[in-house]
């Protein structure tokens, strides 16, 4: 299977760069793999397709402010994940000017290159903590601007719990307190970092290496799972954790279970532990739209994003909604 095969148009002017006015304004394109149906509704409508033996899963990770400058502005990191006290593995640019043993101050802070990873990926050791209030939410690229204050509430769920995402489980964005409550639901976290961002080069699909991410899934959730009639995941980043526990432990034994994972979902795919699933609309050519069309099968979902562009939908983070049967 090539990466060309999961390519489509789409005008520019339908990527969603600021949020709706209200969370849970957002239109729904409802797929039924059943039935091989694709109906235009509307979020707000979403309990309603919720049975009383459901379980919603979300992820609760919160996104932290990962884009950092430098004094001077002239480097810019992106703090990635902690590999030690006072020291972050980050993407910088310019990456010439950050080679090892160049320093960068970030505040009273200052850090210095240690290591220059393969994928451009630096290791930098600061001599002290530096100040989180200075970073800034590190937007994705295809939004064409720098975070406001609008973004610090509406680029993070209203049940956002856990430190440690660089992007929003986007598919919770949507909810509301009061819609939550609608449903049944547990909590998984995985802190979504940015490789969902990052494109597939590879030609063939089998070749793309995947990024990994680390996941959390409590006892009290794997419970509820466990006792589930339909188990309907809210977003691909519970899909990637409830499918990678799901790799080594079949959903009628789920237990707490924590690790880093790589998973690759791509077509075909035998789901051990999704029944349906809310998503957001994702890039062409990337690792999420070929998990979806994995779920939905490839020509069902390619003619849903089809008809998502002719009638005009909002597309990725601040966009609307598919519903998944």
């Amino acid at each position: 299977m090539r990466t060309d095969d999961f390519d489509y148009e789409l005008p520019e002017e339908l990527i969603a760069s600021r949020p709706p006015e209200r969370r849970e304004e957002s239109r729904m394109l409802v797929v039924n793999r059943a039935k091989g149906t694709i109906e235009h509704r509307r979020f707000a409508e979403f309990p309603s397709f919720i049975r009383q033996d459901d379980l919603c899963v979300f992820n609760n990770t919160q996104v932290v402010p990962a884009r950092f400058f430098s004094n001077d502005g002239k480097i810019e990191l992106v703090w990635l994940e902690d590999v030690a006290e006072n020291t972050w593995r980050c993407m910088v640019r310019p990456g010439k000017k950050m080679k090892v043993g160049r320093t960068v101050e970030i505040g009273d802070a200052v850090g210095t290159v240690i290591e220059v990873r393969d994928n451009g990926d630096r290791i930098v050791r600061f001599d002290r903590e530096v100040d989180l209030n200075r970073g800034e939410l590190a937007l994705p690229h295809y939004m064409g601007r720098d975070s406001d204050s609008i973004d610090s509430e509406r680029y993070q769920t209203v049940f956002a719990s856990e430190r440690g995402a660089i992007a929003a489980p986007t598919a919770g964005l949507h909810f509301t307190p009061e819609i939550l409550e609608q449903v049944p639901h547990k909590f998984v976290t995985l802190h979504v970092g940015i490789g969902t961002f990052r494109p597939v080069k590879a030609e063939n699909v089998v070749d793309h290496k995947m990024h990994a991410e680390w996941y959390h899934m409590g006892g009290e959730t794997a419970e509820a799972i466990r006792k589930a009639g339909r188990v309907v995941a809210v977003g691909t980043t519970v899909v990637r954790t409830l499918e990678s526990v799901a790799r080594d432990t079949p959903r009628d034994q789920f237990t707490e279970a924590s690790g880093d994972t790589d998973i690759f979902i791509y077509p075909p795919y035998q789901f051990g532990a999704v029944d349906a699933l809310l998503t957001n609309f994702h890039l062409p050519k990337s690792t999420l739209l070929m998990l979806v069309s994995a779920f939905a099968g490839k020509e069902l979902m390619m003619e849903a994003y089809r008809q998502a562009v002719e009638e005009r939908y909002r597309f990725f983070s601040y966009g609307d909604c598919m519903l998944i049967l």
